[in-house]
């Protein structure tokens, strides 16, 4: 459930980063669409690193150390 829901979140982040950009170039940057959909990407990416905080809180997902080099 946890691994879907943050795929899912990366997903919608990305989608909304090209279409920001394709925005950007048919609109020239002049247009409030441009500004919706990076509004889209940052509300987006703040509900994914709570999403990880809350999991990493409540013990569902573990950090672990980079192995020996």
């Amino acid at each position: 459930m946890l691994k879907a829901l943050v795929v899912f979140l990366l997903a919608g982040i990305i989608l909304s980063l090209f279409s920001g950009l394709f925005f950007l170039n048919q609109d020239q940057g002049g247009s409030r669409r441009m500004v919706r959909a990076l509004t889209v990407r940052i509300t987006l990416s703040v509900i994914l690193f709570l999403v990880l905080a809350y999991a990493w809180f409540s013990g569902l997902i573990q950090p672990h150390g980079v192995g020996p080099g």
